[in-house]
């Protein structure tokens, strides 16, 4: 007679019946396991995404009409983060938009920047 392999469950360690590839005794364990696995990774996105969302805010908050200009102080007060952004918008006059989401901008001039709605720009 074989002797019973102790294969036992990933997040729990209670012994596996069934398949011989099984891994984990049920779901719970197995989304368990795998959020601790990924909790790093999520945790870095999670944190990029609190500062797009803020970004977007602060553009939101200072243009509520849909086109608005504004200092770079105004911006930075309200703790503006340039270095985060989803992405760059160039019109056919080659301008460059910066976007948070729905929510652009670009500098124009004497530390001034405009800020707009992006559907007024992208069909």
């Amino acid at each position: 007679m074989k002797s019973e392999s102790k294969r036992q469950c990933l997040e729990c360690k209670e012994k596996l019946v069934g398949r011989k590839d099984q891994k984990f005794c049920c779901d719970y364990c197995r989304n368990t396991y795998n959020n601790k696995l990924n909790e790093d990774s999520n945790k870095a996105v999670r944190n990029i995404n609190r500062i797009l969302r803020k970004n977007r805010r602060i553009l939101s908050q200072l243009n509520p009409e849909g086109k608005s200009k504004v200092h770079l102080i105004q911006l930075a007060e309200l703790g503006f983060n340039f270095h985060y952004f989803t992405n760059i918008y160039t019109t056919k006059k080659g301008l460059q938009y910066i976007f948070c989401y729905d929510m652009g901008y670009r500098e124009i001039e004497n530390k001034e920047y405009l800020l707009v709605h992006k559907q007024e720009y992208v069909s």
